[in-house]
């Protein structure tokens, strides 16, 4: 039976009994938008901005000032955590995928990659859960994602906050959230590969 990630995550909120705190890796401002929106009422949130998979550098530049942006012009009480322009981490996992199309293999270890930084770094510094805002996006495999916070919730003893952030509207609050702040908006997931099959179209 397929898993509603939404109601299980609304199942873990309706039990929270305090304010936890939630190391959430963002992949973009935009993105981040409406889910930090609809958890900030429930939990102490440090957005990780760790996303190597970026290309070129400047492109990583503009949705890291994207994401400062969007915690400024909200008015977030969040802290921003970030880790250096990593792109050999990225390519270290894509060698030998590089034909892959989207959505493929090469895009589910870049999902492990960034996810499993954020547990290790969650972990590292006591962190109560730890998320991703990608399944906002209804081009990402929510199932994919969540299935691999499992993975990584067991390896590193963290628990992780199991979310589909595409339902109740996400993706459309957010698209609406980017033009009321007027934010930056990319046009391709991020890796030199979803560039070159946008530009081939």
């Amino acid at each position: 039976m397929k898993i509603n990630y939404n109601l299980e995550m609304e199942k873990i909120i309706s039990n929270l009994k305090q304010k936890p705190r939630l190391l959430l890796h963002a992949c973009c401002g935009v993105c981040s938008s409406s889910v930090l929106e609809r958890l900030i009422s429930y939990f102490d949130i440090t957005v990780l901005y760790y996303n190597p998979n970026i290309y070129p550098e400047e492109e990583y530049q503009k949705r890291l000032i994207t994401q400062k942006e969007i915690i400024e012009k909200m008015n977030l009480p969040v802290q921003l955590m970030v880790v250096g322009y990593c792109s050999e981490d990225f390519e270290q996992i894509a060698k030998g995928l590089e034909q892959e199309k989207e959505g493929g293999i090469r895009c589910t270890k870049c999902f492990y990659l960034r996810l499993e930084k954020t547990a290790i770094i969650a972990k590292e510094n006591n962190f109560d859960y730890f998320c991703t805002t990608l399944s906002v996006s209804p081009y990402k495999n929510s199932e994919k994602l969540n299935e691999i916070g499992k993975v990584l919730e067991t390896k590193y003893n963290v628990k992780y906050l199991y979310s589909d952030f595409k339902k109740k509207e996400g993706y459309k609050r957010s698209n609406e959230l980017a033009r009321k702040y007027n934010l930056y908006r990319q046009h391709y997931c991020g890796c030199k590969y979803s560039l070159t099959e946008v530009c081939a179209k």
